[in-house]
Formats: C-alpha cells, sequence, structure tokens
C-alpha cells in the first residue's frame, strides 16, 4: 500500500490537505512527518518483516503512551491495530549525533531516571532471550552471520549467568537508544521510539546506550555516577556486561535485517560494528574480572 492510502485511513488525517515529509535514518520502518490544518505528527509504518525482529507494536504502542504519561515520549495520537501503522505528535527539537550522547550524558541520565519511574510497561524485554530469537531466525532462514559468531556462546552463557546471580529491579527502558532517538528542543531531553521498550534493569539501558553511540569506557562512568549518583565497580561491570550482551545480540539483528530488510542502509557493517568488540572484549583478560564485579552481590543500586 502506498503511504498516501495509509495516511486517508487515519481519522486525524484523512480528507485533509496535508504535507508530507518523509523523515531519514529509519533503520526498520518508514516514518513520515504530516501536517495539516489541525495537527503535526510523526508517522511510522512498518513492514512485515520487522515480526522477525522482536517487536510487538501493541505493546510498542501501550509502551509509548507509558513514556508520554512519564514526561519523556511523545503523544500518542493513533494506532491501527493489526496493520504496523503508529501516529505520534511531532516533537521539536534536534536530534542527536552519537557527539552529542557523549557531551549530554548527565542530561540523558536524568530523562532516564524519569521514565524509569513512570508507569509500568506492557511487556519484559530479555535480551539473552531477544538473543535466543534471533538465533532461531537465523537458523531457519539461513542467514550469514560473521564467521567465529557460534563459537562464543560458551562465553556468552557465563556472562548470562552472572547478570543473572543478582539481578537489579525492572523499570520500564526503552531499550534502544541510538542517538536518533534522543531530541533536545533547549529543555528536558525526549526519547521517541519505543519498537523495543520493555522492563528491564536499568544497568542495560545505560551499557547499551554507551555502545550504540560508540562511546568509551569513561564516558560509561560518566553516565553510570550520573544515574545510579556513584560509581563503583559492581555498577559498572554489570553496564558493561549488559552492553556487550546488547552487542552480541544486535550483530543477529544486523544480519537478519541483511537479508530481509527494505531499507536502504549496509546493515552488514551494522552487524560487524557490533560483533567485532563484542567478540574482543569475550576473549579478554578483563572478562574475568567483570564477571567477578556483575556477581558481587553488593546490594541494589539505590
Amino acid at each position: 500500500m502506498q503511504a498516501d492510502q495509509w495516511l486517508d485511513r487515519i481519522a486525524c488525517l484523512a480528507g485533509q490537505p496535508r504535507q508530507v515529509d518523509d523523515l531519514p535514518g529509519g533503520l526498520t520502518n518508514h516514518n513520515y512527518r504530516v501536517r495539516t490544518a489541525t495537527c503535526d505528527v510523526v508517522v511510522r509504518i512498518s513492514p512485515p518483516t520487522t515480526g522477525l525482529l522482536a517487536v510487538d507494536r501493541e505493546h510498542e504502542w501501550l509502551n509509548s503512551k507509558a513514556a508520554h504519561a512519564a514526561g519523556v515520549g511523545a503523544p500518542v495520537v493513533d494506532y491501527l491495530p493489526g496493520e504496523g501503522v503508529l501516529v505520534v505528535g511531532f516533537l521539536p527539537g534536534r536530534t542527536f549525533t552519537s557527539a552529542d550522547v557523549g557531551a549530554n550524558l548527565p542530561r540523558i541520565a536524568r530523562a532516564l531516571r524519569r521514565l524509569h519511574a513512570g508507569p509500568d510497561f506492557a511487556s519484559r524485554f530479555d535480551m539473552f532471550d531477544v538473543q535466543r530469537r534471533y538465533l532461531g531466525i537465523v537458523g531457519d532462514l539461513g542467514v550469514e552471520i560473521p564467521s567465529g559468531y557460534a563459537a562464543l556462546a560458551p562465553t556468552m552463557a557465563r556472562v548470562e549467568a552472572a547478570l543473572r546471580r543478582f539481578p537489579e529491579p525492572m523499570v520500564p527502558c526503552h531499550n534502544d537508544l541510538l542517538a536518533a532517538n534522543v531530541l533536545d528542543d533547549g529543555g528536558d531531553l525526549r526519547i521517541v521510539d519505543y519498537e523495543y521498550s520493555g522492563m528491564n534493569e536499568a544497568s542495560f539501558e545505560l551499557g547499551n546506550l554507551v555502545n550504540e553511540s560508540r562511546l568509551d569506557h569513561d564516558h560509561l562512568a560518566q553516565v553510570v555516577e550520573a544515574y545510579y549518583g556513584r560509581v563503583d565497580q559492581r555498577l559498572l561491570a554489570r553496564a558493561e556486561l549488559w552492553g556487550l550482551a546488547g552487542r552480541y545480540a544486535w550483530t543477529l539483528w544486523g544480519a537478519i535485517q541483511h537479508e530481509v530488510s527494505d531499507v536502504d542502509h549496509d546493515f552488514w557493517a551494522f552487524a560487524m560494528e557490533r560483533y567485532e568488540p563484542a567478540a574482543q572484549l569475550l576473549g579478554s583478560s578483563r572478562l574475568e574480572s567483570l564477571l567477578d564485579g556483575a556477581a558481587s552481590g553488593s546490594g541494589e543500586p539505590s
């Protein structure tokens, strides 16, 4: 179906003159800013293949409403159940780059604390379970994955065991904090696109944030301190290992997208950008100290 046909099915847009502009940068969906005399919205249209990527559209809709209630997400205007179409209010502001993430970690930490203290999300997000689901899809479709990926599975099992030993409380997390999902209008930061949102440990959010912007360990320490009000080896180790789990799983996300997506993006490069640092850490001497630190029972974060 053409975009105009979808727009005609959205109540606030139907039967009105409208200006439609493509919004670039989406890695999964087709996004449009649509303006009429009465509304200014973003329409997100998802291809059917996103069902392979562990995205539940009804949960995304519900979680997007919860994120708005927390004062972090965009207002939800409409949703077409079963159609992969979500409509949210347009938020003015500048989209972050990776450099902006590195320069604004305390502000991002404040936004995350608001999100994590907000209404519970309708779903649970577990990166290890998602990785296993992706691995099954890779096998079913015969998707190519990076050489050596499977051989790292026993070491990743040790990472999972360490993180499971003393789990943190579950909070409503975004779970996909690419720089482009953070908006700055000069006030409180806003966070958009809740496809992978769900209840999760806050330390996953922090580790994944730093990794997705390709920041370093000093940045990780900075955002951990800004978020928790302190920094110690346990918190740092958990955030780094959850970030590692993200890289290991998102590698398969990129490989699947490389096989099935109609979005113009180099998804194989996306996969390798996550696989190579994951493989390096999994084979390093640092891993043992991280495992010990993450599994220590030094109490819950405040």
